[in-house]
């Protein structure tokens, strides 16, 4: 595989990181500013909402700009916006910041995804695209708590120098790999109204919604299965912490056999098996629930394949986007981006609502709910693409 493909799988290392390792150091944040813990929580969520809100929109406005530059300037901002976070000692400022961070991984994001599948080999776009993946499942294993420690011990604004000094290293090594041709046989680029009515065909928008609703129940879990675990086991935090660790793994290994599944089975197929096994374990959790307190060792095979399925979805569901899309595939990318953001806000919202009103024992109930969801949206989608025209056609009627 080409070294660009493993500076993508680095950008994109970094910009997860960055979303997800304020929530490591929330406390000294909180501490040394003078406000609360919830509020400073809110860093986490104004970061998710702005990338989900400029996400498309960047997609849309930038698809001329190579992707080269476009990945350039984005970490530029990035480490500049990281570097005066560490400096601030105003919370508002540094919500302004966070706000400038997510904009540049707005726009960055689907580009890095778009690199990947369309430098890709036809046979092994789920492959590439698996890689680059790879960098949001080592930012939850390796990047949080790399960053969680350093912030421990030397104080929450080493934690963004760090970000910066990485966004450093991530940028010189796209700037010494990536080809500087832009986009993919340099064709043209679809106008405005050509991109929109491709994005909003049913092939397409079927399928984002598809992912929203599963990463809405995915995350659900995942935000709220240390009470559900607590509650359905006798043991302890520690045993928990082998649990969520190995679900990390679990979902490393899963995402690169997603990619394989999905370049010899098609995007389809792999996501339906997926999704599938994925509503299975959610029912599983469910009927354990009545059976408690249940030995830790089951726990921990069904909560290793669940972890494992959750990120197995990923390189079929941005192959699928990018096989329709055709000419707006990045901005299609754009969407799929915004739509993981939105399921995992909808996912905290819901998980709390259910396990506040509910208890933690309906929690894998609701997530099996909304993992059929997606099976019958997914299914829709394919319906669709079979009887309409995909974004790539849509396109080129024009």
């Amino acid at each position: 595989m080409p070294a660009w493909l493993f500076a993508l799988l680095a950008a994109a290392f970094v910009l997860y990181t960055d979303d997800y390792v304020i929530a490591g150091v929330l406390p000294e944040i909180a501490r040394d500013l003078h406000v609360s813990e919830a509020y400073a929580g809110q860093l986490v969520t104004i970061f998710s909402l702005t990338v989900a809100v400029a996400a498309p929109i960047a997609g849309v406005t930038l698809a001329r700009v190579s992707r080269r530059y476009l990945l350039t300037a984005a970490f530029v901002i990035f480490i500049a916006a990281n570097l005066v976070a560490a400096t601030t000692t105003s919370f508002g400022l540094l919500v302004a910041l966070r706000i400038v961070a997510a904009l540049a991984a707005a726009a960055s994001t689907p580009a890095v995804f778009a690199f990947a599948a369309e430098r890709a080999p036809e046979s092994h776009i789920g492959r590439y695209v698996a890689v680059v993946a790879l960098g949001v499942t080592g930012s939850i294993a390796a990047g949080v708590p790399i960053g969680t420690w350093i912030g421990g011990h030397y104080g929450w604004r080493t934690t963004f120098v760090s970000m910066a000094v990485g966004g450093v290293a991530a940028l010189a090594f796209l700037l010494a790999t990536l080809p500087r041709q832009g986009h993919k046989g340099g064709g043209e680029v679809p106008t405005v109204r050509e991109q929109l009515r491709a994005l909003t065909s049913a092939p397409v928008s079927l399928g984002l919604l598809a992912n929203c609703v599963l990463m809405t129940g995915s995350m659900m879990m995942l935000t709220y299965m240390a009470p559900y675990l607590a509650a359905v086991s006798e043991d302890g935090v520690d045993q928990r912490a082998i649990a969520f660790s190995l679900s990390g793994f679990a979902g490393i290994i899963c995402i690169w056999a997603g990619g394989k599944a999905t370049d010899r089975w098609g995007p389809d197929r792999a996501l339906v098996i997926g999704i599938g096994i994925f509503t299975g374990i959610m029912a599983v959790l469910g009927l354990l629930w009545f059976v408690r307190p249940v030995p830790f060792s089951v726990l921990l095979v069904v909560g290793t394949i669940w972890g494992g399925m959750a990120f197995w979805n990923s390189p079929a569901i941005q192959t699928r986007l990018y096989l329709l899309a055709g000419p707006v595939a990045a901005q299609a990318l754009a969407l799929n981006t915004s739509s993981t953001y939105l399921g995992v806000s909808l996912g905290g919202a819901i998980g709390g609502l259910t396990l506040g009103s509910l208890g933690a024992g309906l929690l894998p109930a609701v997530a099996a709910v909304l993992g059929l969801s997606a099976l019958a949206l997914l299914a829709l989608a394919i319906a669709a693409s079979k009887k309409t025209p995909s974004g790539a056609e849509v396109v080129a009627e024009y």
